[in-house]
């Protein structure tokens, strides 16, 4: 991976920390959810879990990490939910501290 392609990633994650899980109150990066990202140069396609399988917003927050990273990257931009379950150790560091879980 070359670093232009490591300074996308880290843009588009950036500009995915305004997206915000109504439920819980914390952004998407913070919670861990986006599993993974490819970014070419014509396209890009990112994976993303929900905190719950049947999280009533799944649709809205997957469409709106889509356009935000879409936004971001001025390339059409797909987004798939993957199957993996979510756990609070897949949080970033420090992040479970404000929410008082370990």
């Amino acid at each position: 991976m070359s670093d232009q392609t490591v300074s996308k990633e880290e843009g588009v994650r950036e500009a995915l920390r305004a997206v915000i899980d109504p439920e819980i109150g914390m952004n998407i990066i913070e919670l861990g959810l986006i599993r993974d990202m490819e970014i070419h140069e014509d396209r890009a396609h990112i994976t993303m879990i929900m905190t719950t399988p049947f999280c009533p917003y799944a649709p809205q927050l997957l469409e709106q990490s889509r356009r935000t990273a879409q936004e971001y990257l001025k390339v059409p931009t797909t987004i798939e939910m993957g199957l993996e379950l979510w756990d609070p150790s897949m949080m970033e560091d420090g992040a479970a501290d404000d929410w008082g879980l370990f």
